[in-house]
């Protein structure tokens, strides 16, 4: 006898922050996974980032009807937990087109595109000269 096989049905989106990619996929459901784990246990070092994460789910008030599963990686955990939402809000939109109207005025869809100024040939740093020698 064959076992009958659940079908869940998932809107995939991908988000980031300076050197942080998510790849997040929202469902009907509940609960947010990082990377396999809990986003509580995940972002543990932080209460900051542990909200960060949550703040798609809360502007659209479906905590309750709609779950993600994220996979991230690379950057900070902060930069992390950005892209986080990042990704899930660009899924959450995906899941519920009238999310947008919510989701773009909060800025939760745009990815932050700033990110470290490459070290340039002859300076110390991006920008910083080597101190200059009168004699």
């Amino acid at each position: 006898m064959a076992e009958k096989k659940t079908i869940v049905r998932f809107f995939q989106a991908k988000g980031g922050r300076k050197s942080a990619n998510a790849s997040a996929r929202v469902f009907a459901g509940k609960g947010l996974t990082v990377n396999n784990k809990d986003y509580k246990e995940y972002f543990k070092t932080s209460l900051r980032n542990q909200l960060t994460a949550l703040l798609p789910f809360e502007i659209s008030d479906l905590k309750t009807r709609v779950g993600a599963s994220v996979m991230v990686h690379g950057g900070g955990i902060n930069a992390q937990a950005d892209a986080v939402k990042n990704a899930v809000a660009r899924a959450m939109v995906k899941f519920e087109p009238d999310l947008r109207k919510l989701l773009k005025p909060a800025g939760y869809l745009t990815r932050d595109s700033r990110i470290v100024e490459r070290k340039k040939y002859g300076l110390l740093k991006a920008r910083r000269a080597p101190q200059w020698a009168k004699r």
